[in-house]
């Protein structure tokens, strides 16, 4: 309502009480309105007078306030049928109880029902009209106690804040059927406040479940711009957000505003959203169906509220194609027993006098009733009492507290003497707790409200094409939360005539495997849908993040399950193992052939050449070289890792101390072909065994420490490759393993060194030569295998490891026994002591 209106009231208002007091001293104590002449509707006498305010007529033509004669009655046109049909429910209520022997059994209840016409200056002019009266006599009720004990209504929420504020601070309680602004929950704004409906808290937050158990995260919304419509789309937008719903717009008009409604409706027609919550009263929505009609827009499925989704003047032929499909929740429908008879066969006959004979004595009063004559055919579907049922539960809330304080007992007696003052009444309906006959139980709670219960109704054609309200579902606050909303979407009919459910979404759902990104300066609704990285998944739809896998685990190629990475290590089934495997072999049958054909000719020069044990002892720890090269190969187990590197180590340090006590013997046996040398004696063969064993027990030594302290373990290396383990062997202790290799490197050095000396020795088969050569093949395999193998990746860096040892070994055998396997087999006339000391016989 417009703050100029308002102000136009309350000076209306305030000259109406300025008139009544100077009238009062003026004409004999006696005081009355003056101005409006306007009387009660429908009245009746009793010894208690409930007061009611119904929008009987909708509309209302204003006089005009110059305040330069006195104001004009008001007309108003248009009846109302639902505020008609609650009219009637009160007066019904009213005869129940005032012929009960149960309720107020010797105390008649009376009756001012006043009609607003739907306006708020009607409104409060009725409300000054119940708190005084129409004539009084100064001194007892001008200045003493209302002539009424209760007010039922307004219906509507707006004018019901305005009257509760008016008699609010009288204490005079006030029942609504129908207000269900949540603001009017505020008991320190209105203490003396009733409703026999649950405040809109209850339904606007429904509204979010409703949309959000679809699965609609994309909603446009619509509100009325009044008290109703505004705090109950408040409530609503909040949960909304809670529940990870998306409103797309959030606009609202007023019925007085067709600019706003063109607005709104080009709003609605250029949004995305399929799916409209429309918060309104019933007049609105009139409206703004009027406009969408108007515009040809269809196809939305409108979610609506108990002010509008049962309203049967919205039926036309028409509205099915706009309104067809709604969904929302009413108020729930109860029929009360004797009430149809009432409305449709007794009532008529005497609530109109005028319809009587043109010589009946009542005659003059059909002015009054001009506009109700029209619905004296009135058969309106009386059973659909859905608001009817709260005017009759607010009658009898008043009536059982006012049963408590005449202190009526069953007897049939109650203490009619008794003055009831109104803020009585107040602490009486606070402390009610009964059941009407239907089985209804009424009580209010801590805000003045009755428990939430509401019915999902769905739009649907019936078979004979009428639209029919059809419940598909219930909310009852009163039951266990995860109880209280039940639905059957199998039953529903959704807009348009579909029997599938409409999608209204900003963005479309993301599959499993991606997950949601917002977009910059766009609801929370609206994304992009972004793959999971590698590693990671996520295993629902919508998902706002991905999940990291296990450290054994990785995604797969839809990132929607985590298995277990694939392990890697150098097998013996795979090819390279298997080639490896094969090198190994033929380096140890190759070794062995060797070996077999030295022992055959053990007894020719060339085998004796150089120490024959030191050949063999050679030869046996290059089979046992390329032997351990296939520990390397397989599964690393604990064991197979501290046995790989140890057995690597002396076996080379076994094969480079031979290769070192041959070198050391050329030298020596040089020096003892010299005149007077006894060089020999130092190092013979005994000495040569003993500097083998002392060179391999060192190394020994070192292996023993390394196991000891720190050995090698088996390990699951996760940092190279993320989506696999490679199974290798841990060093343990770095310091270990490079202590043997750089013992051995010390060792193949040395051996170098002494055998490039040796090189230029005077004899027809120096072996220092093929040992320097063989020498310099080992160091360059061991000096390239160091930046391979750090650089290799995963199982690569065994076979790195695998081929140096088999180089170095093939390149020992090859260099050291291939010159002598090569006359042994091919030129068996060189195997002789004179060729071997170049001391070859002169050609005759």
């Amino acid at each position: 309502m417009h703050l100029r209106s308002i102000s136009r009231i309350i000076i209306f208002l305030c000259i109406l009480l300025l008139f009544c007091c100077l009238h009062a001293k003026a004409e004999k104590n006696i005081c009355h309105m003056i101005g409006d002449s306007k009387y009660p509707l429908l009245s009746k006498d009793g010894d208690i007078i409930i007061g009611a305010l119904f929008a009987i007529h909708s509309k209302e033509t204003l006089p005009s306030f110059d305040f330069t004669q006195k104001p004009q009655q008001l007309f108003c046109s248009s009846v109302n049928l639902i505020d008609f049909r609650m009219a009637q429910t009160m007066i019904f209520a009213i005869q129940e109880i005032n012929t009960s022997v149960n309720l107020l059994p010797n105390v008649s209840i009376g009756y001012r029902i006043y009609d607003t016409c739907g306006s708020r200056l009607s409104s409060m002019s009725a409300t000054m009209a119940l708190l005084n009266g129409q004539e009084f006599a100064v001194g007892e009720r001008c200045n003493g106690q209302s002539p009424i004990h209760a007010i039922i209504g307004e219906t509507e929420s707006s004018a019901t804040v305005i009257m509760s504020r008016t008699t609010g601070p009288f204490k005079i309680p006030v029942i609504s059927p129908s207000a269900t602004c949540e603001c009017l929950s505020n008991k320190k704004s209105y203490p003396s406040f009733f409703r026999t409906i649950a405040s809109d808290y209850h339904q606007s937050r429904a509204l979010a479940y409703i949309v959000k158990h679809f699965g609609w995260s994309w909603v446009g919304a619509v509100n009325s711009d009044n008290d109703y419509g505004n705090n109950g789309m408040a409530i609503f937008l909040k949960t909304a957000q809670e529940e990870g719903i998306c409103v797309e717009y959030s606009v609202k008009f007023y019925r007085t505003e067709p600019d706003k409604l063109q607005k709104v409706v080009q709003t609605i027609k250029m949004g995305t959203a399929k799916v409209i919550v429309a918060f309104v009263s019933q007049v609105e929505m009139g409206n703004l169906f009027d406009q969408l009609s108007i515009e040809n827009i269809t196809d939305f499925q409108m979610i609506g509220v108990e002010a509008w989704i049962t309203a049967k003047s919205l039926i036309t032929p028409n509205s099915f194609h706009v309104l067809g499909g709604s969904l929302g929740f009413a108020v729930r429908k109860i029929d009360i027993e004797g009430f149809a008879d009432y409305a449709i066969n007794k009532f008529w006959n005497t609530a109109f006098p005028c319809s009587k004979t043109e010589g009946n004595s009542y005659a003059f009063n059909c002015s009054l009733y001009q506009d109700l004559l029209a619905l004296k055919k009135y058969n309106e579907d009386v059973n659909e009492e859905r608001y009817s049922s709260n005017v009759y539960k607010a009658v009898y809330a008043v009536a059982n507290s006012l049963h408590n304080l005449l202190q009526c007992t069953k007897q049939g007696h109650c203490e009619k003497g008794l003055t009831i003052q109104p803020h009585q009444v107040v602490e009486a309906l606070k402390n009610i707790n009964f059941t009407i006959k239907t089985g209804d139980r009424v009580w209010f709670d801590k805000t003045g409200a009755v428990v939430a219960q509401y019915e999902v109704v769905n739009w649907q054609k019936d078979s004979d094409g009428s639209v029919q309200f059809k419940p598909v579902g219930y909310y009852d606050a009163s039951l266990p939360p995860d109880h209280r909303f039940v639905l059957s979407a199998e039953n529903i009919i959704w807009a348009g005539g579909k029997l599938q459910k409409p999608k209204s979404v900003c963005s479309e759902s993301c599959p499993p495997g991606t997950r949601k990104a917002a977009l910059k300066g766009r609801p929370v609704c609206c994304y992009d849908c972004i793959p999971c990285a590698d590693g990671e998944i996520s295993n629902k739809t919508d998902s706002n993040n991905c999940k990291q896998c296990p450290g054994e685990y990785w995604s797969n190629a839809e990132k929607d399950q985590c298995f277990l990475k694939a392990i890697e290590f150098l097998s013996f089934t795979e090819v390279m193992g298997i080639l490896l495997v094969f090198f190994s072999l033929f380096g140890v049958g190759l070794t062995t052939l060797v070996a077999i054909l030295f022992y055959s000719k053990k007894d020719t020069p060339i085998v004796k050449a150089n120490n024959s044990e030191l050949s063999f002892l050679l030869l046996f720890s290059l089979t046992l070289c390329f032997l351990c090269s296939l520990t390397f190969i397989g599964q690393p187990t604990e064991w197979s890792c501290m046995l790989r590197h140890t057995a690597f180590g002396i076996t080379f340090v076994l094969c480079i101390s031979c290769v070192l006590g041959k070198t050391i013997v050329v030298l020596m046996a040089f020096k003892a072909t010299l005149p007077g040398s006894n060089v020999m004696k130092w190092f013979g063969p005994v000495q040569q065994r003993l500097s083998v064993l002392a060179f391999t027990f060192i190394q020994i030594l070192i292996c023993v420490l390394w196991i000891t302290l720190s050995p090698p373990v088996s390990y699951k290396n996760m940092k190279y490759y993320h989506e696999k383990i490679i199974l290798e062997c841990s060093l343990g202790s770095t310091i270990g393993f490079s202590a043997v290799l750089g013992y051995i490197g010390l060792l193949a050095i040395l051996c170098f060194i002494l055998a490039f000396l040796a090189r230029t020795l005077p004899d027809n088969f120096n072996e220092a030569k093929f040992i320097t050569f063989s020498m310099l093949i080992f160091c360059a395999v061991w000096i390239t295998f160091i930046p391979a193998y750090v650089s290799s990746p995963g199982k690569f860096t065994v076979a790195v490891e695998i081929f140096a040892i088999l180089a170095s070994s093939f390149g020992l055998l090859f260099c050291i026994f291939g010159p002598k396997c090569f006359i042994i087999l091919f030129r068996p006339e060189q195997n002789t002591k004179q060729h071997m000391m170049g001391k070859n016989p002169s050609k005759s």
